[in-house]
């Protein structure tokens, strides 16, 4: 669209434009192909126009954009940055605002060894408390040797899973089984990147289940979802996130609850929302449109049943162009109550997508190598 298109900012009920904004410094092919994909799909959601960077740079006037970021913005953002400046609800971007860069990351998860345990600026020491049986025995520390301590305590009950607290998609993690080990992996992490991130010490489960649980706002629209996620081998032969196949209902994450889940789906749902209650709660200032839980299901060192959150996502994920299949569907069909919709990831020279699937990116990715990323619509109202 041409930039006549677009009211002025300072217009009474300006419709805006969206926007793919901001960038990963370090973003691959595949990465900016999936933030222009989910932005374009914003925008015809939106019924205005998706501008590119360069287009945006020529536009005549000053205009308020509705952002698409790559990552969970922090309120620091946002003051510096004339194009965040806007965000002030869940109405004007897709994905989080926090009031400080941990709360974004796995650290905020789990508690501290101690109340006097190092922290950064803004801890809250009241979200471990409240969110304690709603993840799995852990421990959050900034520091190796509250780490060690951490560790020292979880290994009473069986192997213990490191995680670094920015890492995605499970990589750069690892399990230990003794305090030798943990002391030896500590080692290899930077002192000035744990005080900077800490580190997250869990209790690691065997035969795992991972669910994904989310609501996700898109003007008027609200859906929220459970659903499994999928597994695949990268291109190294490592573990990675394969894709999610997704349960949606109309509205928030109380409608989702009262859709008649089967028992585990909806002990993952309740776990998800207490977590998102807390972090409400504690972290004044956190504003998200998109929400997405991992929770856990799985075998802890004794053989028993565990259920838990295993970090949040406030920022456009894997699974978010599922949730935008299914929040078109919901606008095509207002009489439409549920949506089962999927998102595949594949690496190397993968099959082509079945034909009722949507191409989201296919190529030589420059870091990851060759993949391809596609999503569709499974079922509508079962």
């Amino acid at each position: 669209m041409g930039s006549e298109a677009i009211p002025r900012r300072d217009a009474p009920d300006a419709a805006r434009i969206v926007l793919a904004h901001p960038r990963r410094p370090d973003a691959s092919a595949h990465e900016t192909a999936s933030q222009d994909e989910l932005a374009r799909r914003i925008a015809r959601l939106l019924d205005c126009p998706f501008l590119t960077e360069a287009e945006f740079q020529r536009l005549p006037h000053a205009v308020q954009p509705y952002c698409v970021p790559a990552e969970t913005l922090t309120e620091r953002e946002c003051l510096s940055d004339s194009r965040l400046a806007g965000i002030r609800g869940e109405q004007d971007f897709f994905g989080g605002r926090v009031p400080y860069g941990f709360v974004a990351s796995k650290a905020i998860t789990h508690a501290l060894v101690d109340a006097h345990a190092l922290r950064p600026q803004g801890w809250s020491l009241h979200f471990g408390a409240r969110v304690r049986d709603a993840v799995l025995r852990g421990y959050t520390a900034f520091s190796r040797a509250e780490a060690v301590r951490a560790a020292r305590l979880l290994l009473e009950t069986g192997p213990v899973r490191l995680k670094p607290a920015q890492g995605k998609g499970g990589r750069g993690q690892r399990v230990l089984e003794s305090e030798a080990a943990a002391q030896a992996a500590l080692l290899e992490c930077s002192g000035a990147d744990l005080v900077r991130h800490g580190v997250v010490l869990e209790e690691n489960l065997a035969d795992i289940r991972t669910y994904s649980v989310g609501q996700v706002r898109v003007g008027p629209l609200v859906a929220s979802y459970v659903g499994e996620q999928i597994l695949t081998r990268d291109n190294a032969g490592e573990p990675a996130y394969g894709g999610s196949d997704l349960r949606f209902v109309r509205g928030t994450l109380a409608a989702l609850l009262a859709a008649g889940l089967e028992e585990d789906e909806r002990r993952a749902v309740a776990l998800a929302a207490a977590y998102d209650q807390a972090a409400a709660d504690c972290y004044p200032g956190l504003i998200a449109s998109r929400r997405n839980y991992d929770v856990a299901r799985g075998l802890d060192g004794s053989g028993a049943v565990r259920f838990g959150v295993l970090e949040q996502s406030w920022r456009a994920g894997g699974a978010s162009m599922a949730e935008l299949c299914a929040l078109e569907a919901f606008q095509r069909e207002p009489a439409l109550r549920t949506v089962r919709a999927y998102t595949l990831e594949r690496y190397g020279e993968a099959e082509a997508p079945p034909p009722s699937a949507q191409l989201v990116y296919r190529g030589e990715d420059e870091r990851e190598g060759p993949m391809v990323k596609y999503v569709g619509i499974c079922a509508h109202d079962g």
